[in-house]
């Protein structure tokens, strides 16, 4: 499984802009920004359902073999 802090480290790339604003969720969830496009992360230390993936990495117009 892949937690919310790995995808963040993972989609660090020098041509897009990678951002995480905590104060920007309720409780534990915060805002993970990829360019012009935005996803809510639920609590970053722990694993990712498969569908909460899934459904983040299409917010995000990213597919699975991107994080690899």
């Amino acid at each position: 499984m892949v937690t919310g802090r790995a995808i963040q480290r993972t989609l660090r790339l020098p041509i897009v802009y990678v951002g995480f604003i905590a104060r920007r969720g309720k409780g534990s969830h915060g805002t993970l920004y990829y360019g012009q496009r935005f996803t809510v992360v639920p609590d970053r230390k722990k694993e990712l359902p498969l569908g909460t993936l899934r459904a983040m990495l299409e917010q995000l117009s990213l597919k699975q073999s991107d994080l690899n």
